[in-house]
């Protein structure tokens, strides 16, 4: 069965949202997050590699009218690709401003299309894919992270070195979900759906599969780069291994004095 995701939207849109990524790129830069930022941009890429390379090239999902699909595409993964892992980063980091750079986050991707719909030039953009071709791609990807992370915890008797996989489902989902949800709720995404239930289809569909699959991978490489180097891009002054940076990652908690004092 093929879930169609759907976005409409005024050009003003993509200047708005530019704009947004600068800002929250220079936050983050102010506020010393160097290797969120550079996590961010590289996963903008990796989005685009698949969108473009894949989604259209290889699979033939992507349509558009009013623009062009090469440039569209740059932007909106580079958009939600930074915007999402850059966030990511910051929840597995347990970043002690965790609440305000979500709150940021959540509210910029309700209130964006909203200034874009009352303030834009009337130039529209509609953009699809459908998801026939690739889902049950994504779905073995998704199983493969997971089944490993829980025989991995299956295996593990010390309950300080398991993963803790509904701290990760809770990210991978929820990440998601903002973003389906604040572009549903701004009319956005499934414009031109007629039934609800269509666009309660790509909503749960999208936030438990998509950004999701990617959580145990992604997990993995926090894991590994942290145990080494800083938030600062600075080596550790006691490097660690990955269990003992899994155990530490697990005793940390959000809002904690003692992760800005290691990342310092």
């Amino acid at each position: 069965m093929d879930v169609i995701a759907r976005r409409q939207f005024d050009t003003l849109y993509i200047w708005l949202d530019i704009a947004f990524l600068v800002l929250f790129a220079a936050a983050l830069i102010w506020k010393k997050k160097y290797m969120t930022v550079l996590v961010g941009v590289a996963f903008g890429f990796v989005y685009f590699a698949v969108d473009y390379g894949l989604f259209h090239l290889v699979f033939h999902a992507r349509t558009i009218t009013g623009g062009s699909l090469f440039w569209v595409l740059l932007w909106m993964s580079m958009s939600y690709g930074f915007t999402n892992f850059a966030w990511i980063w910051l929840w597995i980091s347990k970043d002690k401003h965790l609440l305000e750079w979500s709150l940021l986050i959540l509210f910029w991707w309700l209130c964006c299309p909203m200034l874009a719909s009352t303030f834009g030039t009337g130039n529209v953009i509609t953009i699809q894919r459908t998801t026939g071709a690739y889902h049950g791609w994504m779905a073995l990807i998704l199983f493969i992270g997971y089944a490993g992370a829980i025989g991995y915890n299956l295996y593990q008797r010390d309950k300080t070195l398991r993963i803790d996989l509904l701290w990760i489902l809770a990210i991978g989902v929820l990440v998601q979900f903002g973003w389906e949800a604040g572009l549903l709720l701004g009319g956005i995404r499934s414009a031109g759906f007629e039934n609800f239930s269509d666009k309660l289809l790509t909503l749960v569909t999208n936030s438990l599969l998509e950004t999701n699959l990617g959580m145990p991978y992604i997990y993995l490489i926090f894991l590994a780069y942290s145990a080494k180097f800083t938030e600062r891009l600075k080596k550790r002054k006691t490097p660690l291994t990955l269990k003992e940076r899994l155990r530490e990652n697990n005793s940390e908690r959000v809002r904690s004095a003692e992760i800005s004092e290691y990342l310092a």
